[in-house]
């Protein structure tokens, strides 16, 4: 299907760690603490890491104007949604599960692929959509009733998951001539500006001063994850066909699972566990050489 390079491979291993982990911190940061608020404080710190990336690799800022409305819609379908739901919804639900949900935009991905944008997938392309979502329902085996008794956040987490999916579809097929860092870089301003200002409209009578386990979790947040992994996510996200790419990062629900467990007690069951085995047959299955593969 596609055979990754060694630099795709180190980015996508480092996005992994990053963004997996984070789960369970992001829990941590919004425990008794608005989630909007915490969001905003986390980009408005972490944007201009990722400026900084851009000034050190001597990457330009520039974008042309006629180009402003396609990054607007990328940065609406990528960005804005993503971050203002998802956030909410780790509030509401356990870290790891958040997570598994917020995953299922690969198996959204590939849907709006096939119906909307005429990809034409191999079977062994549909067999590792099929695995991956195999796995959700295994990780969500024993949320059920949980998950039941908090629609608002399953509901917000799912439309996190679908937007992110078509914002994937639609940076993949972008034509500008403008270097991904600059990109993100744009998108994530943008999402700062709409953030603090749904912060403020949303949570400003809830505002008080971060603990300090908060803070940690927005230094983590503002220097890893918007710093490195969604500037790493965009680059993947572009470089990559939108089925490799979603379906490459499906270990990072699998490790907020595990980290969950470590960092907050959340217990584990067998299905956890088989969840791996087929989270790593889907992955195989897109990113494992054609040459190897009777498709």
């Amino acid at each position: 299907m596609h055979k990754l390079s060694p630099r795709q491979w180190t980015v996508l291993v480092l996005l992994t760690l990053v963004w997996g982990v984070n789960w369970p911190i992001m829990k941590i940061g919004v425990t008794g603490f608005p989630p909007l608020t915490f969001r905003t404080i986390c980009m408005w710190l972490g944007t201009p890491v990722l400026g900084l990336v851009l000034l050190a690799q001597g990457v330009p800022f520039r974008i042309e104007r006629k180009h402003w409305r396609e990054l607007l819609t990328l940065a609406t379908f990528n960005m804005f949604f993503w971050h203002g739901l998802i956030i909410v919804a780790v509030q509401s639900l356990s870290s790891g599960r958040a997570a598994i949900l917020g995953y299922t935009m690969p198996m959204f991905s590939a849907v709006l692929g096939a119906l909307v944008f005429g990809d034409r997938l191999a079977k062994r392309a549909w067999g590792g959509v099929a695995a991956a979502s195999l796995g959700v329902v295994l990780l969500l085996w024993h949320e059920i009733s949980n998950l039941s008794g908090k629609p608002v956040g399953v509901l917000l987490a799912l439309g996190a998951a679908s937007t992110w999916a078509l914002g994937t579809q639609l940076l993949r097929r972008t034509r500008m001539p403008v270097p991904t860092l600059a990109i993100s870089f744009w998108m994530a301003s943008l999402t700062t500006v709409v953030m603090s200002i749904l912060a403020v409209l949303l949570e400003r009578d809830q505002w008080h001063a971060p603990s300090e386990l908060t803070w940690g979790s927005i230094a983590f947040n503002a220097l890893l994850v918007f710093g490195f992994a969604q500037a790493a996510w965009f680059y993947l996200a572009r470089s990559l066909p939108p089925v490799a790419s979603t379906l490459s990062v499906m270990l990072i629900p699998v490790l907020g699972v595990f980290s969950g467990a470590v960092l907050l007690g959340e217990v584990l069951h067998w299905q956890d566990w088989a969840a791996v085995g087929l989270m790593m047959v889907s992955i195989a299955a897109v990113l494992w050489p054609q040459r190897a593969a009777a498709d």
